[in-house]
């Protein structure tokens, strides 16, 4: 089975767990997508894995993970995670493998994702400012460099000059910053290039060897779905398609050789960073969702935003992504409620709506309306099996499934690997 796992709201849906899960029967672990903007948290025996570039299929042994060509690739940030990982005890070599065709961040990607979010002001989209987004600008506008192109040295050298030319004049005269030297930037990234080039790969014929030997591949998504740069809540958006139709695209493996599609939610909805956010709780509960969740991001540590499930979101999701299944991760965070919430609809202007509008000006004036359920008073951190969960947990499971026509396979409870439910 090639199974592809897609975050279904706005990131932060808990991916790292179910994909760490699911790479115990997979051959292969693959990123599509993002950069080291992402993080997905993995806990093993209390132990906690923060993973921002390398698939979480790592913490497997004898499994094959690969960072795909969709991915751009800050390689100082990558060379400290394999060090980070390598000083735990997990085991790398062989089992990494980055395309050869995947993008490399540079310094100055990093310098003007800090410029620009810091000119904008209050206006800002709220990035991460690990380059990604201007990395991948110059991707699309044909000036960017790869994995491959900095591992042929002659070639190295003379598109880094023509390149930093460029920056240079840009940050001096747009921003009055200071520029880079070709010398610096060429010996740093030239001995980057000769710690990570036992990894390099052309991803495409690995993974379409490995279909044709009928090995399971896994898929992981970073972000989510409301992040995508063409389906999500734009401008307040990551830089790729986080979307399950994005696989192909950064992995070189073709649609029909997809079998399953699995969207990852949380039972309730956060989102960090700027943009609009229907469902948002008020402060009181916010503080005790978000301390109670943990909900601080793995890469940034900043607090996320969190309010109740949004079934419209959700859906609009499951519609985009062909969902076949979904995983529900932080149940065990409703826990105590006396009620829970699920949005099941918009208003705006007095009128109804059903679907999830693309205009953010729209969603920033919306009012949500909601459907109110009894809570479970319970603890279901230690349940195992669906059945022993409480009535009123299964009732609300039951309607959401209802709400995004797609069935439940997962229900996680909390953050370690036994706290899983199979459906």
């Amino acid at each position: 089975m090639n199974t592809i796992i897609v975050g279904a709201q706005w990131g932060d849906e808990g991916k790292g767990k179910i994909i760490d899960i699911l790479a115990e029967k997979a051959d292969y672990i693959v990123r599509y997508q993002g950069g080291n903007n992402a993080g997905h948290t993995v806990v093993i025996e209390e132990e906690k894995f923060i993973l921002h570039l390398i698939p979480s299929g790592i913490l497997h042994p004898d499994k094959v993970c690969i960072i795909g060509n969709g991915v751009v690739v800050d390689p100082q940030a990558l060379i400290r995670e394999i060090e980070d990982l390598k000083n735990k005890g997990i085991k790398i070599n062989k089992n990494l493998l980055i395309s050869n065709r995947a993008h490399i961040i540079f310094p100055y990607h990093r310098v003007l994702d800090n410029l620009r979010e810091d000119r904008k002001g209050r206006k800002s989209i709220g990035t991460t400012r690990r380059g990604i987004g201007p990395c991948y600008a110059d991707k699309v506008a044909r000036i960017g460099l790869r994995l491959c192109d900095i591992l042929d040295e002659q070639n190295f050298a003379k598109r880094l000059e023509e390149i930093l030319n460029e920056k240079n004049e840009i940050l001096d005269k747009v921003y009055n910053f200071k520029g880079f030297k070709f010398k610096d930037v060429y010996d740093t990234y030239s001995e980057y290039a000769q710690k990570i080039k036992e990894y390099a790969c052309d991803c495409h014929y690995v993974l379409n060897e490995a279909v044709k030997k009928d090995k399971n591949i896994l898929f992981e998504g970073a972000q989510g779905t409301l992040l995508d740069i063409d389906y999500g809540t734009y401008p307040y958006v990551t830089s790729s398609n986080a979307i399950a139709g994005g696989v192909s695209a950064g992995t070189g493996v073709s649609p029909n050789r997809i079998d399953k599609i699995i969207g990852v939610v949380k039972a309730y909805t956060t989102r960090v960073g700027e943009g609009p956010f229907p469902t948002e709780f008020s402060t009181e509960l916010m503080t005790i969702i978000q301390e109670k969740g943990e909900e601080f991001g793995a890469t940034t540590g900043r607090p996320r935003r969190c309010g109740w499930f949004d079934s419209v979101l959700a859906k609009y999701s499951a519609i985009i992504n062909g969902l076949d299944k979904i995983a529900v991760t932080k149940l065990d965070v409703l826990d105590g409620l006396k009620t829970v919430k699920i949005c099941t609809a918009y208003r705006y202007n007095g009128e109804l709506i059903k679907d999830f509008p693309a205009g953010t000006e729209i969603l920033n004036k919306i009012e949500p309306v909601y459907e109110e359920y009894p809570g479970w008073e319970e603890d279901t951190s230690r349940i195992s099996e669906y059945k022993q969960l409480p009535l009123n947990a299964q009732r609300y499971l039951e309607r959401i499934a209802e709400l995004l026509g797609t069935k439940i396979s997962i229900v996680s409870v909390g953050s370690e690997r036994k706290q899983t439910i199979f459906v």
